[in-house]
Order: C-alpha cells, then sequence, then structure tokens
C-alpha cells in the first residue's frame, strides 16, 4: 500500500516549502505519494488540511506557511494554527504545522535556513508518525527541535 501524504501550503510564502518536503520525501527513497493544495494566505490552510484529508484520503498533511512579521500576521498564525487544531480533532489525524515567521531570521539567507531545516525535519517526522505511535518515542525528551539548533535534554 502506498501513504498518501497531503501538503497544504500558500502563495504568501516566500520560498517554495513544498520543494522541500519533495526532497525529504525523496531523499528517504519510499514510496509516498504527495497530494499537494495550494492556497493565497495561512488562515486558508485549515480547509485546505481537511480537504486533504476527507476528500483526497491522506493519512498525514503536513501545513506549511510563512506569516509576515507584523503583529497581525502572527495573529492570522495563531488563528490558523487554531483552526488546524480544530482539524485535527475533526478528522482524528495528524498536521503536522510548519510555520516559519519571516523575522525568525537576521536576513534572507538565515530565514531560508530555518525554512529548510524545519520543513525537511517535519517531512521526516510525518513518515516516522506513518509508522505508527512510538516511532518518535526514542526522540522523546531530547529536546529536539525543528528549523533551529536542539536545545538538548536537561540531565539529572
Amino acid at each position: 500500500m502506498t501513504h498518501r501524504i497531503g501538503v497544504a501550503d500558500t502563495m504568501f510564502a516566500r520560498v517554495d516549502m513544498f520543494k522541500i518536503v519533495k526532497k525529504a520525501i525523496s531523499d528517504k527513497g519510499v514510496g509516498i505519494k504527495l497530494e499537494r493544495y495550494t492556497v493565497p494566505g495561512i488562515k486558508d490552510l485549515p480547509v485546505a488540511c481537511k480537504k486533504l484529508i476527507e476528500e483526497i484520503d491522506c493519512e498525514i498533511v503536513i501545513a506549511l506557511g510563512m506569516p509576515g512579521p507584523e503583529q497581525i500576521d502572527k495573529q492570522c498564525a495563531h488563528e490558523a494554527s487554531m483552526g488546524i487544531i480544530q482539524v485535527q480533532l475533526l478528522t482524528n489525524k495528524h498536521i503536522l504545522e510548519v510555520f516559519v515567521h519571516m523575522d525568525e531570521g537576521k536576513d534572507d539567507k538565515q530565514l531560508h535556513k530555518i525554512t529548510y531545516n524545519r520543513t525537511y525535519d517535519h517531512a521526516l517526522n510525518a513518515l516516522k508518525l506513518l509508522e505508527g505511535k512510538e516511532a518518535l518515542s526514542k526522540k522523546a525528551g531530547k529536546g529536539i527541535r525543528q528549523g533551529h539548533k536542539n536545545e538538548g535534554n536537561i540531565k539529572e
């Protein structure tokens, strides 16, 4: 059986985040069907995720977005996040929210690096979640981050 991963992305993002997901899946060499659904902006992601799950039969979805640096952008990202959580609860499916705020990097080069790392790592997390509920357990409590340097765990 070929697994199907949905990828919802936006026109507003400044990086083609779908291309990074596609590379991560390709690098792993697994038989995964990617279903892409592109929307104008971040607040359109929840319905795209729901459609990918309910109409396209995706087992898991990766929601990609790049909110701007203004306070209103942060508010919109929060509202989109709340919608994505609601879709997860309604469908009983994981949606990995991969948001990279435009003010996370000090310049475009650093922003691209953060975007690449976070998106790539979450694509790998999606593959792991398809393996089952304990596939990520050995990484629990390790302070692992996506996009930035890992924090590490606290030693006793």
